[in-house]
Order: C-alpha cells, then structure tokens, then sequence
C-alpha cells in the first residue's frame, strides 16, 4: 500500500508520501479516530515502532496508557492523532 497525506502540522501543512506498514498504521488511526488503536485490537507486529517513526516524520500521535486484566495483567498503550490527516490518494488495498 502506498499513500499520500497531508497534515496540519502547525503554521504549514507536510505532505508525506508513505508505503507499507507506515502507510497501514496511518490509515488505521485515521479510521479509528478518537477511539485510538492499540496492539491489542489491531495485531500487528511492532505497532509501537510504526507510531514513533510517524512521530519523527511531524505526526502528532497521543499514548493514552490503561490498564488490562487477563491471562497477562498489565497495561497498554492507545495511540490516537492529535491533530488533522487527511489521506489525499490510496494504491493498494487499505
């Protein structure tokens, strides 16, 4: 999957162009919307790393930690868009 976005990221607006993964994670915050995703409801490996590499590309992204119960107690992080995305053009499958 290839996409190209633009965020309004501050006084002037990036526009990104990203591919596989990075594209993927993207897509899936912006379908996700104020409900964040998390590693739990979205499988897939290194989602933590994806966020940070959006990070380092002007992305604002939240971490909202909570707390899980289960076979393996502990907590989580749900990461969800500070700021405005728009996904311009998609090729491939989402």
């Amino acid at each position: 999957m290839k996409i190209k976005t633009k965020i309004e990221a501050g006084d002037t607006p990036i526009t990104l162009q990203l591919k596989g993964r990075l594209a993927w994670t993207l897509c899936e915050l912006v379908k996700a919307g104020e409900a964040g995703i998390t590693p739990q409801h979205n499988p897939a490996p290194r989602v933590s790393h994806y966020v940070m590499t959006l990070r380092r590309k002007g992305i604002a992204i939240d971490t909202d930690m909570q707390l899980h119960g289960g076979a393996f107690p502990g907590e989580h992080g749900v990461y969800g868009l500070k700021g405005a995305v728009t996904i311009e053009q998609v090729e491939g499958r989402t």
